[in-house]
């Protein structure tokens, strides 16, 4: 529903164009739009619906219809009603959140294309009434839409449920659903589309020739018959449609039982199932030809039909009671019970038409099937004996447009959207503007992503540590190790077999500010084997200051590692550095530090002793304060000179109560005697004797 087409193509779009019926004057004139890579001709289209089938050119002059119109999705209406249900469309509530999100209205192309992209059919219910009869199979909420849905997409809450999955080709993912064409025959910013989905998969791989596939695929129409056919009993047109009394632009032929010898041409296979529903029809492609108003129209023949419906789905709760099953176990309610074997008659009544069925679903062009959840899934392809119908039939297709509930009027929609070509005027200079936008636009983002990678790549050579770097940081580790460990044998050694300085520099610097040497670091780790060492036998320098200006004897910990420094001037003699320059005081003989060492042992053990004896005199203080609170609360409690009221002795204190007065080898005979009973006692009590 948009703007009315120019007066010029009146003569050529006077009647709604049907695929495989077109004017020549536009048959041998059509020519595919090749689609742009940075934007598509859908993105700038303002779309124009086909006329429908009581529409007339007097419509199109009507000046009160002009004003009825939307501003906000930029399309204009024939009259009221199609205003009204534009909108409660989902395309005009699409663009009531793009103007809240401060984002461009799309128009109808453009939102289809979307809802191909998002690369599901939702089921909807037919009427506001219908309380949740289509219910999610998985248990979801029963009235999720196709909007709904884009939206969750688009805000990356969800995926959303890819109910077609399995009857949609992954190589057609990502494409959009429409191909569109020019006609010399009309104004240049005219486009007429035709679904990808109504071209087999081969037809597709060839786009150069899919001009001459649709001249191909032109029928001639055929007069209706003068008299309909009588009701059968037997036929299979179901009796319980929710058409709502609309009636239908076609030509149905009931059949008891179809064959392809009563085939009328072509036909396609159309079916939807969900909630309980199920509706398949078999639509012949060669056109009806009629007159409505003195205008000649084409119309759609079903060769069969049928449609049933089961209770299978949980009033307001969502999801069908063989989900709520496998959930939550079964259930033993009395319309749990109905809704199981009501699906399991769905189940036998859909395979049964499709088996009666089977010839013409093999002779069809293409199959058009929508099952919604896991189980009508199941239902349609098995594995089953004898099935129909196959996943990887080559003619299975999905719709690729939202639907609703499962009932003919929704199969002859989708049959008459699948096959009416769609008819769209494109505002040239928006498009052209449009395009040169997202081209400097996709430029942009590739300079950005470019010198993102240059300063990516940039910063990691920055950041890579050169091999001089590596192998000091190896020694660095090395180094530290055997110095915290004080192990100066193999401190030396690991400098000589790797040819290092006794000044070799810890790396990195930054974060060995303190200690940058080994003899910094052996200063301040107490390690006096090492400073010795490195002094003497490896001639370290030891005037080198850190960063803060100290020299390692400033930054020796204790006594004896500053004792070492003086004793390693002794050793090396007054002429060999500059010892003003290195802190270190005078020189200390060997004799000198050894007995500065015995004597600090000496002092450290008495230090020790020391502390041990006021360790034990305090542990003893506190153990007869303990006893005497003891004593003092069982006197408290069981009166003075009760026996509980003495204080309570440790095992110790009692064996040196009862060896009072005994010599040490009457002890000793005492406590074996002790234990001699102790192990009569065991043997006793091992044996069961009293």
């Amino acid at each position: 529903m948009a703007q009315l087409q120019p007066k010029a193509a009146d003569k050529l779009l006077q009647r709604p164009l049907y695929v495989f019926d077109l004017p020549e004057g536009l048959l041998y004139t059509l020519q595919l739009r090749v689609q742009s890579i940075v934007g598509s001709a859908e993105e700038a289209e303002v779309p124009t619906p086909t006329p429908t089938e009581g529409q007339t050119n007097g419509s199109h002059d009507d000046p009160t219809k002009a004003s009825l119109s939307c501003a906000l999705c930029s399309l204009t209406f024939t009259n009221l009603q199609e205003q009204r249900s534009h909108v409660r469309s989902d395309l005009h509530g699409y663009n009531l959140k793009q103007k809240l999100r401060g984002k461009k209205a799309v128009g109808e192309n453009e939102f289809e294309r979307l809802v191909g992209e998002l690369n599901e059919s939702l089921s909807g219910s037919d009427d506001t009434s219908s309380e949740d009869e289509d219910g999610a199979e998985d248990g979801s909420r029963p009235k999720d839409t196709t909007l709904n849905a884009l939206l969750k997409r688009q805000a990356k809450l969800t995926d959303g449920d890819a109910d077609d999955a399995p009857v949609r080709r992954k190589k057609d993912s990502g494409k959009p659903p429409l191909l569109w064409f020019t006609c010399s025959k009309l104004p240049s910013n005219t486009r007429l589309g035709f679904y990808r989905a109504v071209f087999t998969n081969t037809e597709q791989a060839n786009e150069g020739s899919l001009v001459q596939t649709i001249q191909q695929k032109q029928l001639a129409p055929k007069s209706p018959p003068k008299q309909p056919p009588k009701p059968n009993p037997s036929a299979t047109v179901a009796d319980d449609e929710e058409d709502g009394g609309v009636p239908l632009p076609t030509t149905i032929t009931t059949l008891s039982t179809p064959t392809p010898s009563q085939s009328q041409g072509p036909h396609y296979f159309l079916c939807m199932i969900g909630g309980g529903h199920f509706a398949a029809m078999l639509v012949s492609l060669t056109p009806k030809s009629s007159k409505q108003s003195g205008i000649e129209d084409r119309s759609a023949t079903v060769l069969a039909h049928k449609t049933f419906h089961r209770y299978t789905t949980r009033r307001k709760q969502g999801g069908s009671q063989s989900s709520n099953d496998n959930s939550k176990g079964n259930a033993h309610s009395a319309g749990a019970g109905i809704r199981r074997y009501n699906e399991t008659a769905l189940i036998a009544d859909v395979r049964a038409l499709l088996a009666e069925w089977r010839a013409w679903i093999d002779s069809a062009e293409l199959l058009f099937v929508r099952a919604t959840g896991s189980t009508n899934r199941r239902t349609l392809f098995g594995p089953y004996e004898e099935q129909v119908l196959s996943l990887k039939d080559e003619r299975l297709r999905g719709f690729p447009f939202s639907t609703r509930r499962a009932t003919q009027s929704e199969l002859m929609k989708g049959f008459v959207e699948l096959t009416r070509v769609k008819v769209s005027v494109v505002d040239e200079e928006a498009e052209a503007r449009r395009i040169e936008e997202a081209k400097a636009a996709a430029a942009r983002r590739k300079d950005a992503a470019q010198n993102k990678l240059d300063a990516s790549t940039a910063a990691k050579k920055a950041n890579k540590p050169l091999k001089q770097d590596e192998e000091a940081a190896v020694h660095t580790t090395q180094l530290q190790a055997l110095i915290r460990r004080s192990k100066a044998p193999a401190l030396l050694t690991y400098l000589q077999a790797n040819n290092l300085s006794p000044g070799f520099l810890f790396h990195p610097p930054e974060q060995n500010h303190h200690a940058p040497t080994p003899l910094h670091l052996a200063a301040a780790s107490n390690s006096g084997a090492c400073v010795l060492a490195l002094l003497t036998k490896s001639e370290a320098d030891p005037a080198i200051k850190n960063g803060e200006g100290k020299t390692a004897f400033d930054i020796a910990g204790d006594r004896n590692t500053r004792d070492t420094f003086r004793l390693a001037r002794n050793l090396l003699g007054e002429a060999r550095w500059d010892w003003p320059s290195t802190s270190i005081p005078t020189p200390l003989s060997q004799t000198e530090f050894d007995a500065r060492s015995l004597r600090e042992k000496e002092e450290k053990a008495a230090e020790e002793a020391a502390e041990k004896s006021r360790r034990k005199a305090e542990e003893e203080r506190i153990r007869k304060e303990d006893q005497g609170k003891q004593g003092a609360e069982n006197e408290r409690k069981f009166g003075k000179g009760n026996v509980l009221s003495k204080p309570v002795l440790t095992a110790e204190q009692k064996r040196q109560l009862e060896g009072r007065g005994m010599t040490e080898e009457m002890r000793m005979r005492l406590e074996r005697e002790k234990r001699a009973r102790a192990a009569e006692e065991r043997i006793k009590r091992m044996t069961g004797q009293k």
